[in-house]
This record gives structure tokens, sequence and C-alpha cells, in this order.
């Protein structure tokens, strides 16, 4: 699957993640002016059980579930 991929600073030198659908908008319930694009059209297998690069747990569910998929809070990764 094709996506956009946004990244936002947290506390203590974290990121959150979030995940859309290449060329969706960010949901009405994820918008964050924080929100910053880091990738578009970035291929990326939404069958994976888990998105280690971005602490995204089951990323399919969350896509089809939500439209979005977004790091888990007790995954936010140091970069």
């Amino acid at each position: 699957m094709r996506v956009d991929l946004y990244r936002r600073a947290e506390a203590e030198g974290r990121f959150s993640h979030l995940v859309v659908p290449e060329g969706r908008p960010i949901p009405q319930e994820a918008i964050n002016t924080d929100w910053n694009c880091e990738a578009r059209g970035t291929e990326m297998d939404e069958t994976q059980a888990h998105w280690d690069r971005y602490g995204i747990p089951e990323p399919g569910r969350q896509l089809s579930e939500k439209g979005y998929a977004i790091t888990s809070v007790d995954e936010q990764p140091r970069r």
C-alpha cells in the first residue's frame, strides 16, 4: 500500500508517526497542526503485524478501522 507519512515531536525527544493512504487527508479526529510531512507515496506492507520503525502496531487493522495508523504511546521511538 502506498501511504503518506507524518511525524510530530513529543516530550523527551520522542516522536509519533501518523500514516494515511496516499493522497488522503489526515482524518478529522487526528488533525493536529504539529504534524509534519515526512514522506509521500511510500510503499509499506500493511499486512505486517507491526511497523517497528514507527512504533505502529497492527497497521492494517488501524487503517481499515480508522483510516489512519498511528504510533502507540508506549512505543514512541527516539530519533
